[in-house]
């Protein structure tokens, strides 16, 4: 024991006399990386132009078809409150309740400690709802499609994707290896042309749409896709954040919009914080789809089960959208008139079939953040959606409508939204009317390597 102790002296000794060596790789800090280079020229324009940055606006309330921002009151058009779930009593009092019983997170993976009755009764709603046999809630929607994705597909399948489809599929795709393939937006006969092409190398086929498309608001074609799929044998997977409590007579979502059997769907997958006003996500589909993510999906057996709280007040506000589908009918009518307002006035809607989202197209990032400050001072709260997350050219307003707004704060905010737009194009006001000064001020952050 003596002789140990005298070595590892020695050792120490040795360490401390060692001379410093130069490390093998030099650490960046934060602040010199490209990322960050981005970050600075997006505050730097908006410091050059005098335009107020439009995003993390902090709500003083619960944010539905109204909304209160710094004591102000606004009609807001950037909730996903589809059907006035949020804030309704039958829901807020069986939240109440799951807290009094539960506390408020599960404390654990449901795998081991975190399961409550909640979660399985809102899983079984969820594939009533669906018409299919099971459903397997996730803590965050994002996490649902990484999670999902990354466990029934790997290296050797591919995933063909509408090139519109949301980012958190992507995410999924690059993390299960799979090779990718995507195809123009809502364009079967190019999806055709991909299978053809592609789909015999491999040894599982995914393809990947949305029941309502988030940033443009038309619908994928369920009823030809399921016709490719009965003749090249892939799954199908429908992302229906945005469709369900919308689509359909009674807001069951997609299927029932093109009135097919939901079971000839291979993967319906949603998010909880859109018409069931909580937050987390869910798939649909099989039994054997839902054991396969319960046992093997990352995502699941790894994270803490959804809050009992938000598994409560999604189970409530399904059941709003079974017990009240005159919401889903009022909720058409807003977007119709919306959609129609909007055309009458002469702005460009894009490709919106007017149910819960319906974009304003304006072309210059710019402009698009100029116009939702601008319309703040007419009580109307919509955001700009902009480059990286659309293509520059394409920057545009985002509304989201809900079945609470009043045909008064519809035409309002169309009025407004016309009027001022038609004053920034008068004024050519975007990047392209910067003038010397201000471009000699960016210039160095725009042609930055690293921006």
């Amino acid at each position: 024991m003596r002789q140990t102790s005298e070595v590892s002296g020695r050792n120490r000794e040795a360490r401390l006399n060692r001379q410093p060596q130069a490390p093998l790789r030099q650490s960046l800090k934060f602040d010199q990386l490209p990322e960050y280079q981005r970050v600075l020229t997006q505050r730097k324009v908006g410091e050059v132009i005098g335009v107020d940055n439009p995003f993390y606006r902090s709500h003083d309330v619960a944010a539905g078809a109204t909304t209160v921002m710094a004591g102000r009151n606004f009609a807001n058009f950037a909730s996903y409150d589809y059907l006035g779930t949020n804030t309704d009593p039958k829901v807020t009092s069986r939240a109440k309740e799951a807290i009094d019983r539960y506390g408020i997170s599960a404390s654990a993976s449901r795998l081991v400690a975190g399961e409550r009755p909640v979660h399985t009764e809102l899983e079984a709603t969820l594939a009533e709802v669906y018409g299919v046999e099971a459903a397997v809630c996730f803590v965050s929607g994002y996490l649902t499609n990484v999670a999902a994705i990354s466990c029934i597909v790997g290296p050797q399948d591919l995933v063909v994707h509408d090139e519109f489809i949301h980012n958190s599929a992507l995410a999924g795709i690059k993390q299960s290896g799979a090779t990718r393939r995507l195809f123009r937006h809502n364009d079967v006969d190019n999806l055709e042309t991909v299978l053809k092409t592609l789909s015999s190398e491999f040894r599982r086929v995914l393809v990947i749409v949305e029941g309502v498309y988030s940033m443009d608001g038309d619908i994928a074609d369920l009823p030809r896709l399921l016709e490719l799929r009965s003749r090249y044998g892939f799954w199908l997977m429908v992302d229906e954040a945005h469709a369900l409590g919308v689509l359909g007579k009674t807001g069951r979502g997609t299927f029932e919009h093109f009135d097919v059997d939901p079971q000839e769907v291979d993967i319906w997958m949603g998010t909880l914080s859109k018409t069931t006003s909580s937050c987390g996500g869910y798939i649909a589909g099989s039994q054997a789809l839902a054991d396969i993510l319960k046992a093997e999906a990352g995502g699941f057996v790894y994270s803490v089960g959804l809050a009992p709280v938000l598994a409560a007040a999604a189970k409530a506000g399904l059941d709003i959208l079974r017990s009240e589908p005159e919401r889903t009918e009022k909720l058409h009518r807003n977007g119709a008139l919306f959609l129609q307002e909007a055309r009458k006035a002469g702005l460009d809607t894009g490709l919106s079939v007017g149910f819960s989202v319906v974009p304003v197209l304006v072309g210059d990032s710019l402009r698009a953040v100029q116009l939702s400050n601008e319309l703040l001072e007419d009580g109307v709260n919509a955001l700009p959606i902009i480059h990286p997350a659309v293509p520059e050219g394409q920057a545009r307003l985002r509304f989201f409508i809900t079945c609470n707004h009043t045909d008064d704060q519809i035409r309002h905010a169309v009025e407004a939204t016309a009027r001022r737009l038609k004053a920034l194009q008068e004024r050519n006001f975007g990047l392209a009317s910067l003038n010397m000064e201000q471009m000699m001020q960016l210039s160095p952050l725009l042609q930055s390597p690293n921006s």
